[in-house]
C-alpha cells in the first residue's frame, strides 16, 4: 500500500494552517526554523510541557492512514458518531479521575477527531482518484486492533493535559505551539497533508483559543 505525498499546495497550506496558530510574529518567525529553536525556549517549563501535547497528535495522526485503509471499499464511513462519543466520555472519565478539566479536555479532543477525519477524507479522495494506491482487502488493517493503539496515545494524550494545564493557560501558550508543531514536524518528517491534519488537530489546546 503507497501513501503518496500531497503536492505544494498542500504543502503551504499545511504551513498557513500551523502559522495561524500564532499570536504574534515573532511566533511565526521563530517557527519558521525548527532546528534553530532557542534553547531559552526548548528548555523553558511551559514549552516542556506543550510539546509533548503537539508530539502525541501527531502520534494519533500517525493512526489515520491506518483507519482510512480499514474503511476503504467496505462502505464504512468515515464520520462515526457513536465511537466519536465514546472517545469523548471515555477521555472525559480520564480527566475526571485525574482531577483535570473534563471540558476542556473534550474541547481537545474533538480537534484530534477532526484532524484525524481531514488525513482519512484525503486518502479515500486519493485512493478514488487512482486505484492502484489504494489498499486491496489482503492489505486492509484490524480496525479492532487500530483502535488499540489509538486507546493508548488518547491516554497519554489525556494526562498531557492534565499536567499542563498552566502551560495551556499562559499567553505564551500559542506561540509555543506553533514552535512545537513545526518541530515536532521537522522531527517526525511529517508530509503536507499530514502537517495540515496537525494544524487542524492543535486550536483548542491553549485555554484562551
Amino acid at each position: 500500500m503507497r501513501l503518496t505525498s500531497s503536492a505544494g499546495r498542500l504543502f503551504a497550506a499545511g504551513a498557513t494552517t500551523v502559522a495561524l496558530l500564532a499570536g504574534s510574529g515573532a511566533a511565526v518567525a521563530a517557527a519558521a526554523q525548527p532546528s534553530g529553536v532557542t534553547s531559552s525556549v526548548a528548555s523553558s517549563g511551559a514549552y516542556a510541557r506543550l510539546h509533548p501535547l503537539v508530539d502525541l497528535a501527531a502520534q494519533r495522526l500517525a493512526t489515520a492512514d491506518l483507519v482510512a485503509a480499514a474503511k476503504y471499499g467496505t462502505g464504512s464511513p468515515v464520520d462515526d458518531p457513536a465511537r466519536e462519543q465514546q472517545v469523548l466520555d471515555d477521555v472525559a472519565r480520564q480527566a475526571r479521575e485525574l482531577g483535570a478539566d473534563p471540558e476542556a479536555t473534550v474541547r481537545i479532543f474533538r480537534d484530534q477527531i477532526e484532524a484525524n477525519k481531514v488525513v482519512q477524507r484525503e486518502l479515500h479522495r486519493r485512493w478514488d482518484a487512482d486505484p492502484s494506491q489504494a489498499p486491496g482487502p489482503g492489505e486492509r488493517p484490524d480496525l479492532a486492533e487500530v483502535r488499540k493503539e489509538i486507546n493508548r496515545v488518547n491516554g497519554e494524550l489525556v494526562r498531557g493535559i492534565a499536567l499542563s494545564s498552566a502551560a495551556r493557560s499562559a499567553s505564551s501558550c500559542r506561540g509555543l505551539v506553533v514552535v512545537g508543531a513545526v518541530r515536532v514536524r521537522h522531527e517526525r518528517q511529517l508530509d503536507a497533508l499530514h502537517a495540515v491534519a496537525l494544524g487542524r488537530a492543535l486550536p483548542s489546546v491553549c485555554a484562551a483559543a
